[in-house]
């Protein structure tokens, strides 16, 4: 069972869009936060998922588009062997993925931390800067799903 605090009012959860616009901005910028470990070979797959987010943020794009998006960057990860980059496309695709279910916005940063992880560089750094691009409006929600979460993800 859901965590009606992430279900959208209009599905008789508790989340007002105003909080799933702010859960999807920071699953966003929690993924675009480590794109840069890709280097300059980033796939148009990521960024057209990561445009559609922000469509879905402003109210140009639907719920239907962001899943394909989702959908597109999730084939990506099942198509690299590499793991930062299955974990950069993981993340993408749970950030998009906020849209059609609000409590994918952790799996972005999540799937981001472990893109920092298999870069070699510092997971803790990592997450305190996730944590301090919370707003606060969304924080104390989300650090309650994010400790359920992170027992099991294994960072």
């Amino acid at each position: 069972m859901r965590d009606k605090r992430f279900v959208a009012v209009h599905r008789g959860g508790f989340l007002a869009k105003e909080q799933h616009q702010k859960l999807i901005e920071w699953a966003k910028k929690c993924s675009e936060h480590v794109l840069p470990l890709m280097g300059k070979n980033i796939d148009s797959r990521l960024m057209t998922a990561l445009d559609v987010a922000q469509k879905w943020k402003e109210g140009r794009a639907t719920v239907g588009e962001a899943r394909k998006a989702a959908i597109n960057v999730h084939a990506l990860a099942r198509e690299s062997s590499e793991p930062v980059v299955k974990a950069i496309a993981r993340s993408v695709g749970h950030a998009v993925a906020t849209a059609h279910m609000a409590d994918h916005s952790v799996g972005a940063a999540l799937y981001a931390r472990r893109a920092v992880k298999h870069s070699g560089k510092s997971v803790e750094a990592e997450r305190h800067w996730q944590m301090m691009q919370l707003p606060s409006e969304i924080k104390e929600i989300t650090l309650i799903l994010m400790e359920n979460k992170e027992k099991h993800f294994k960072i």
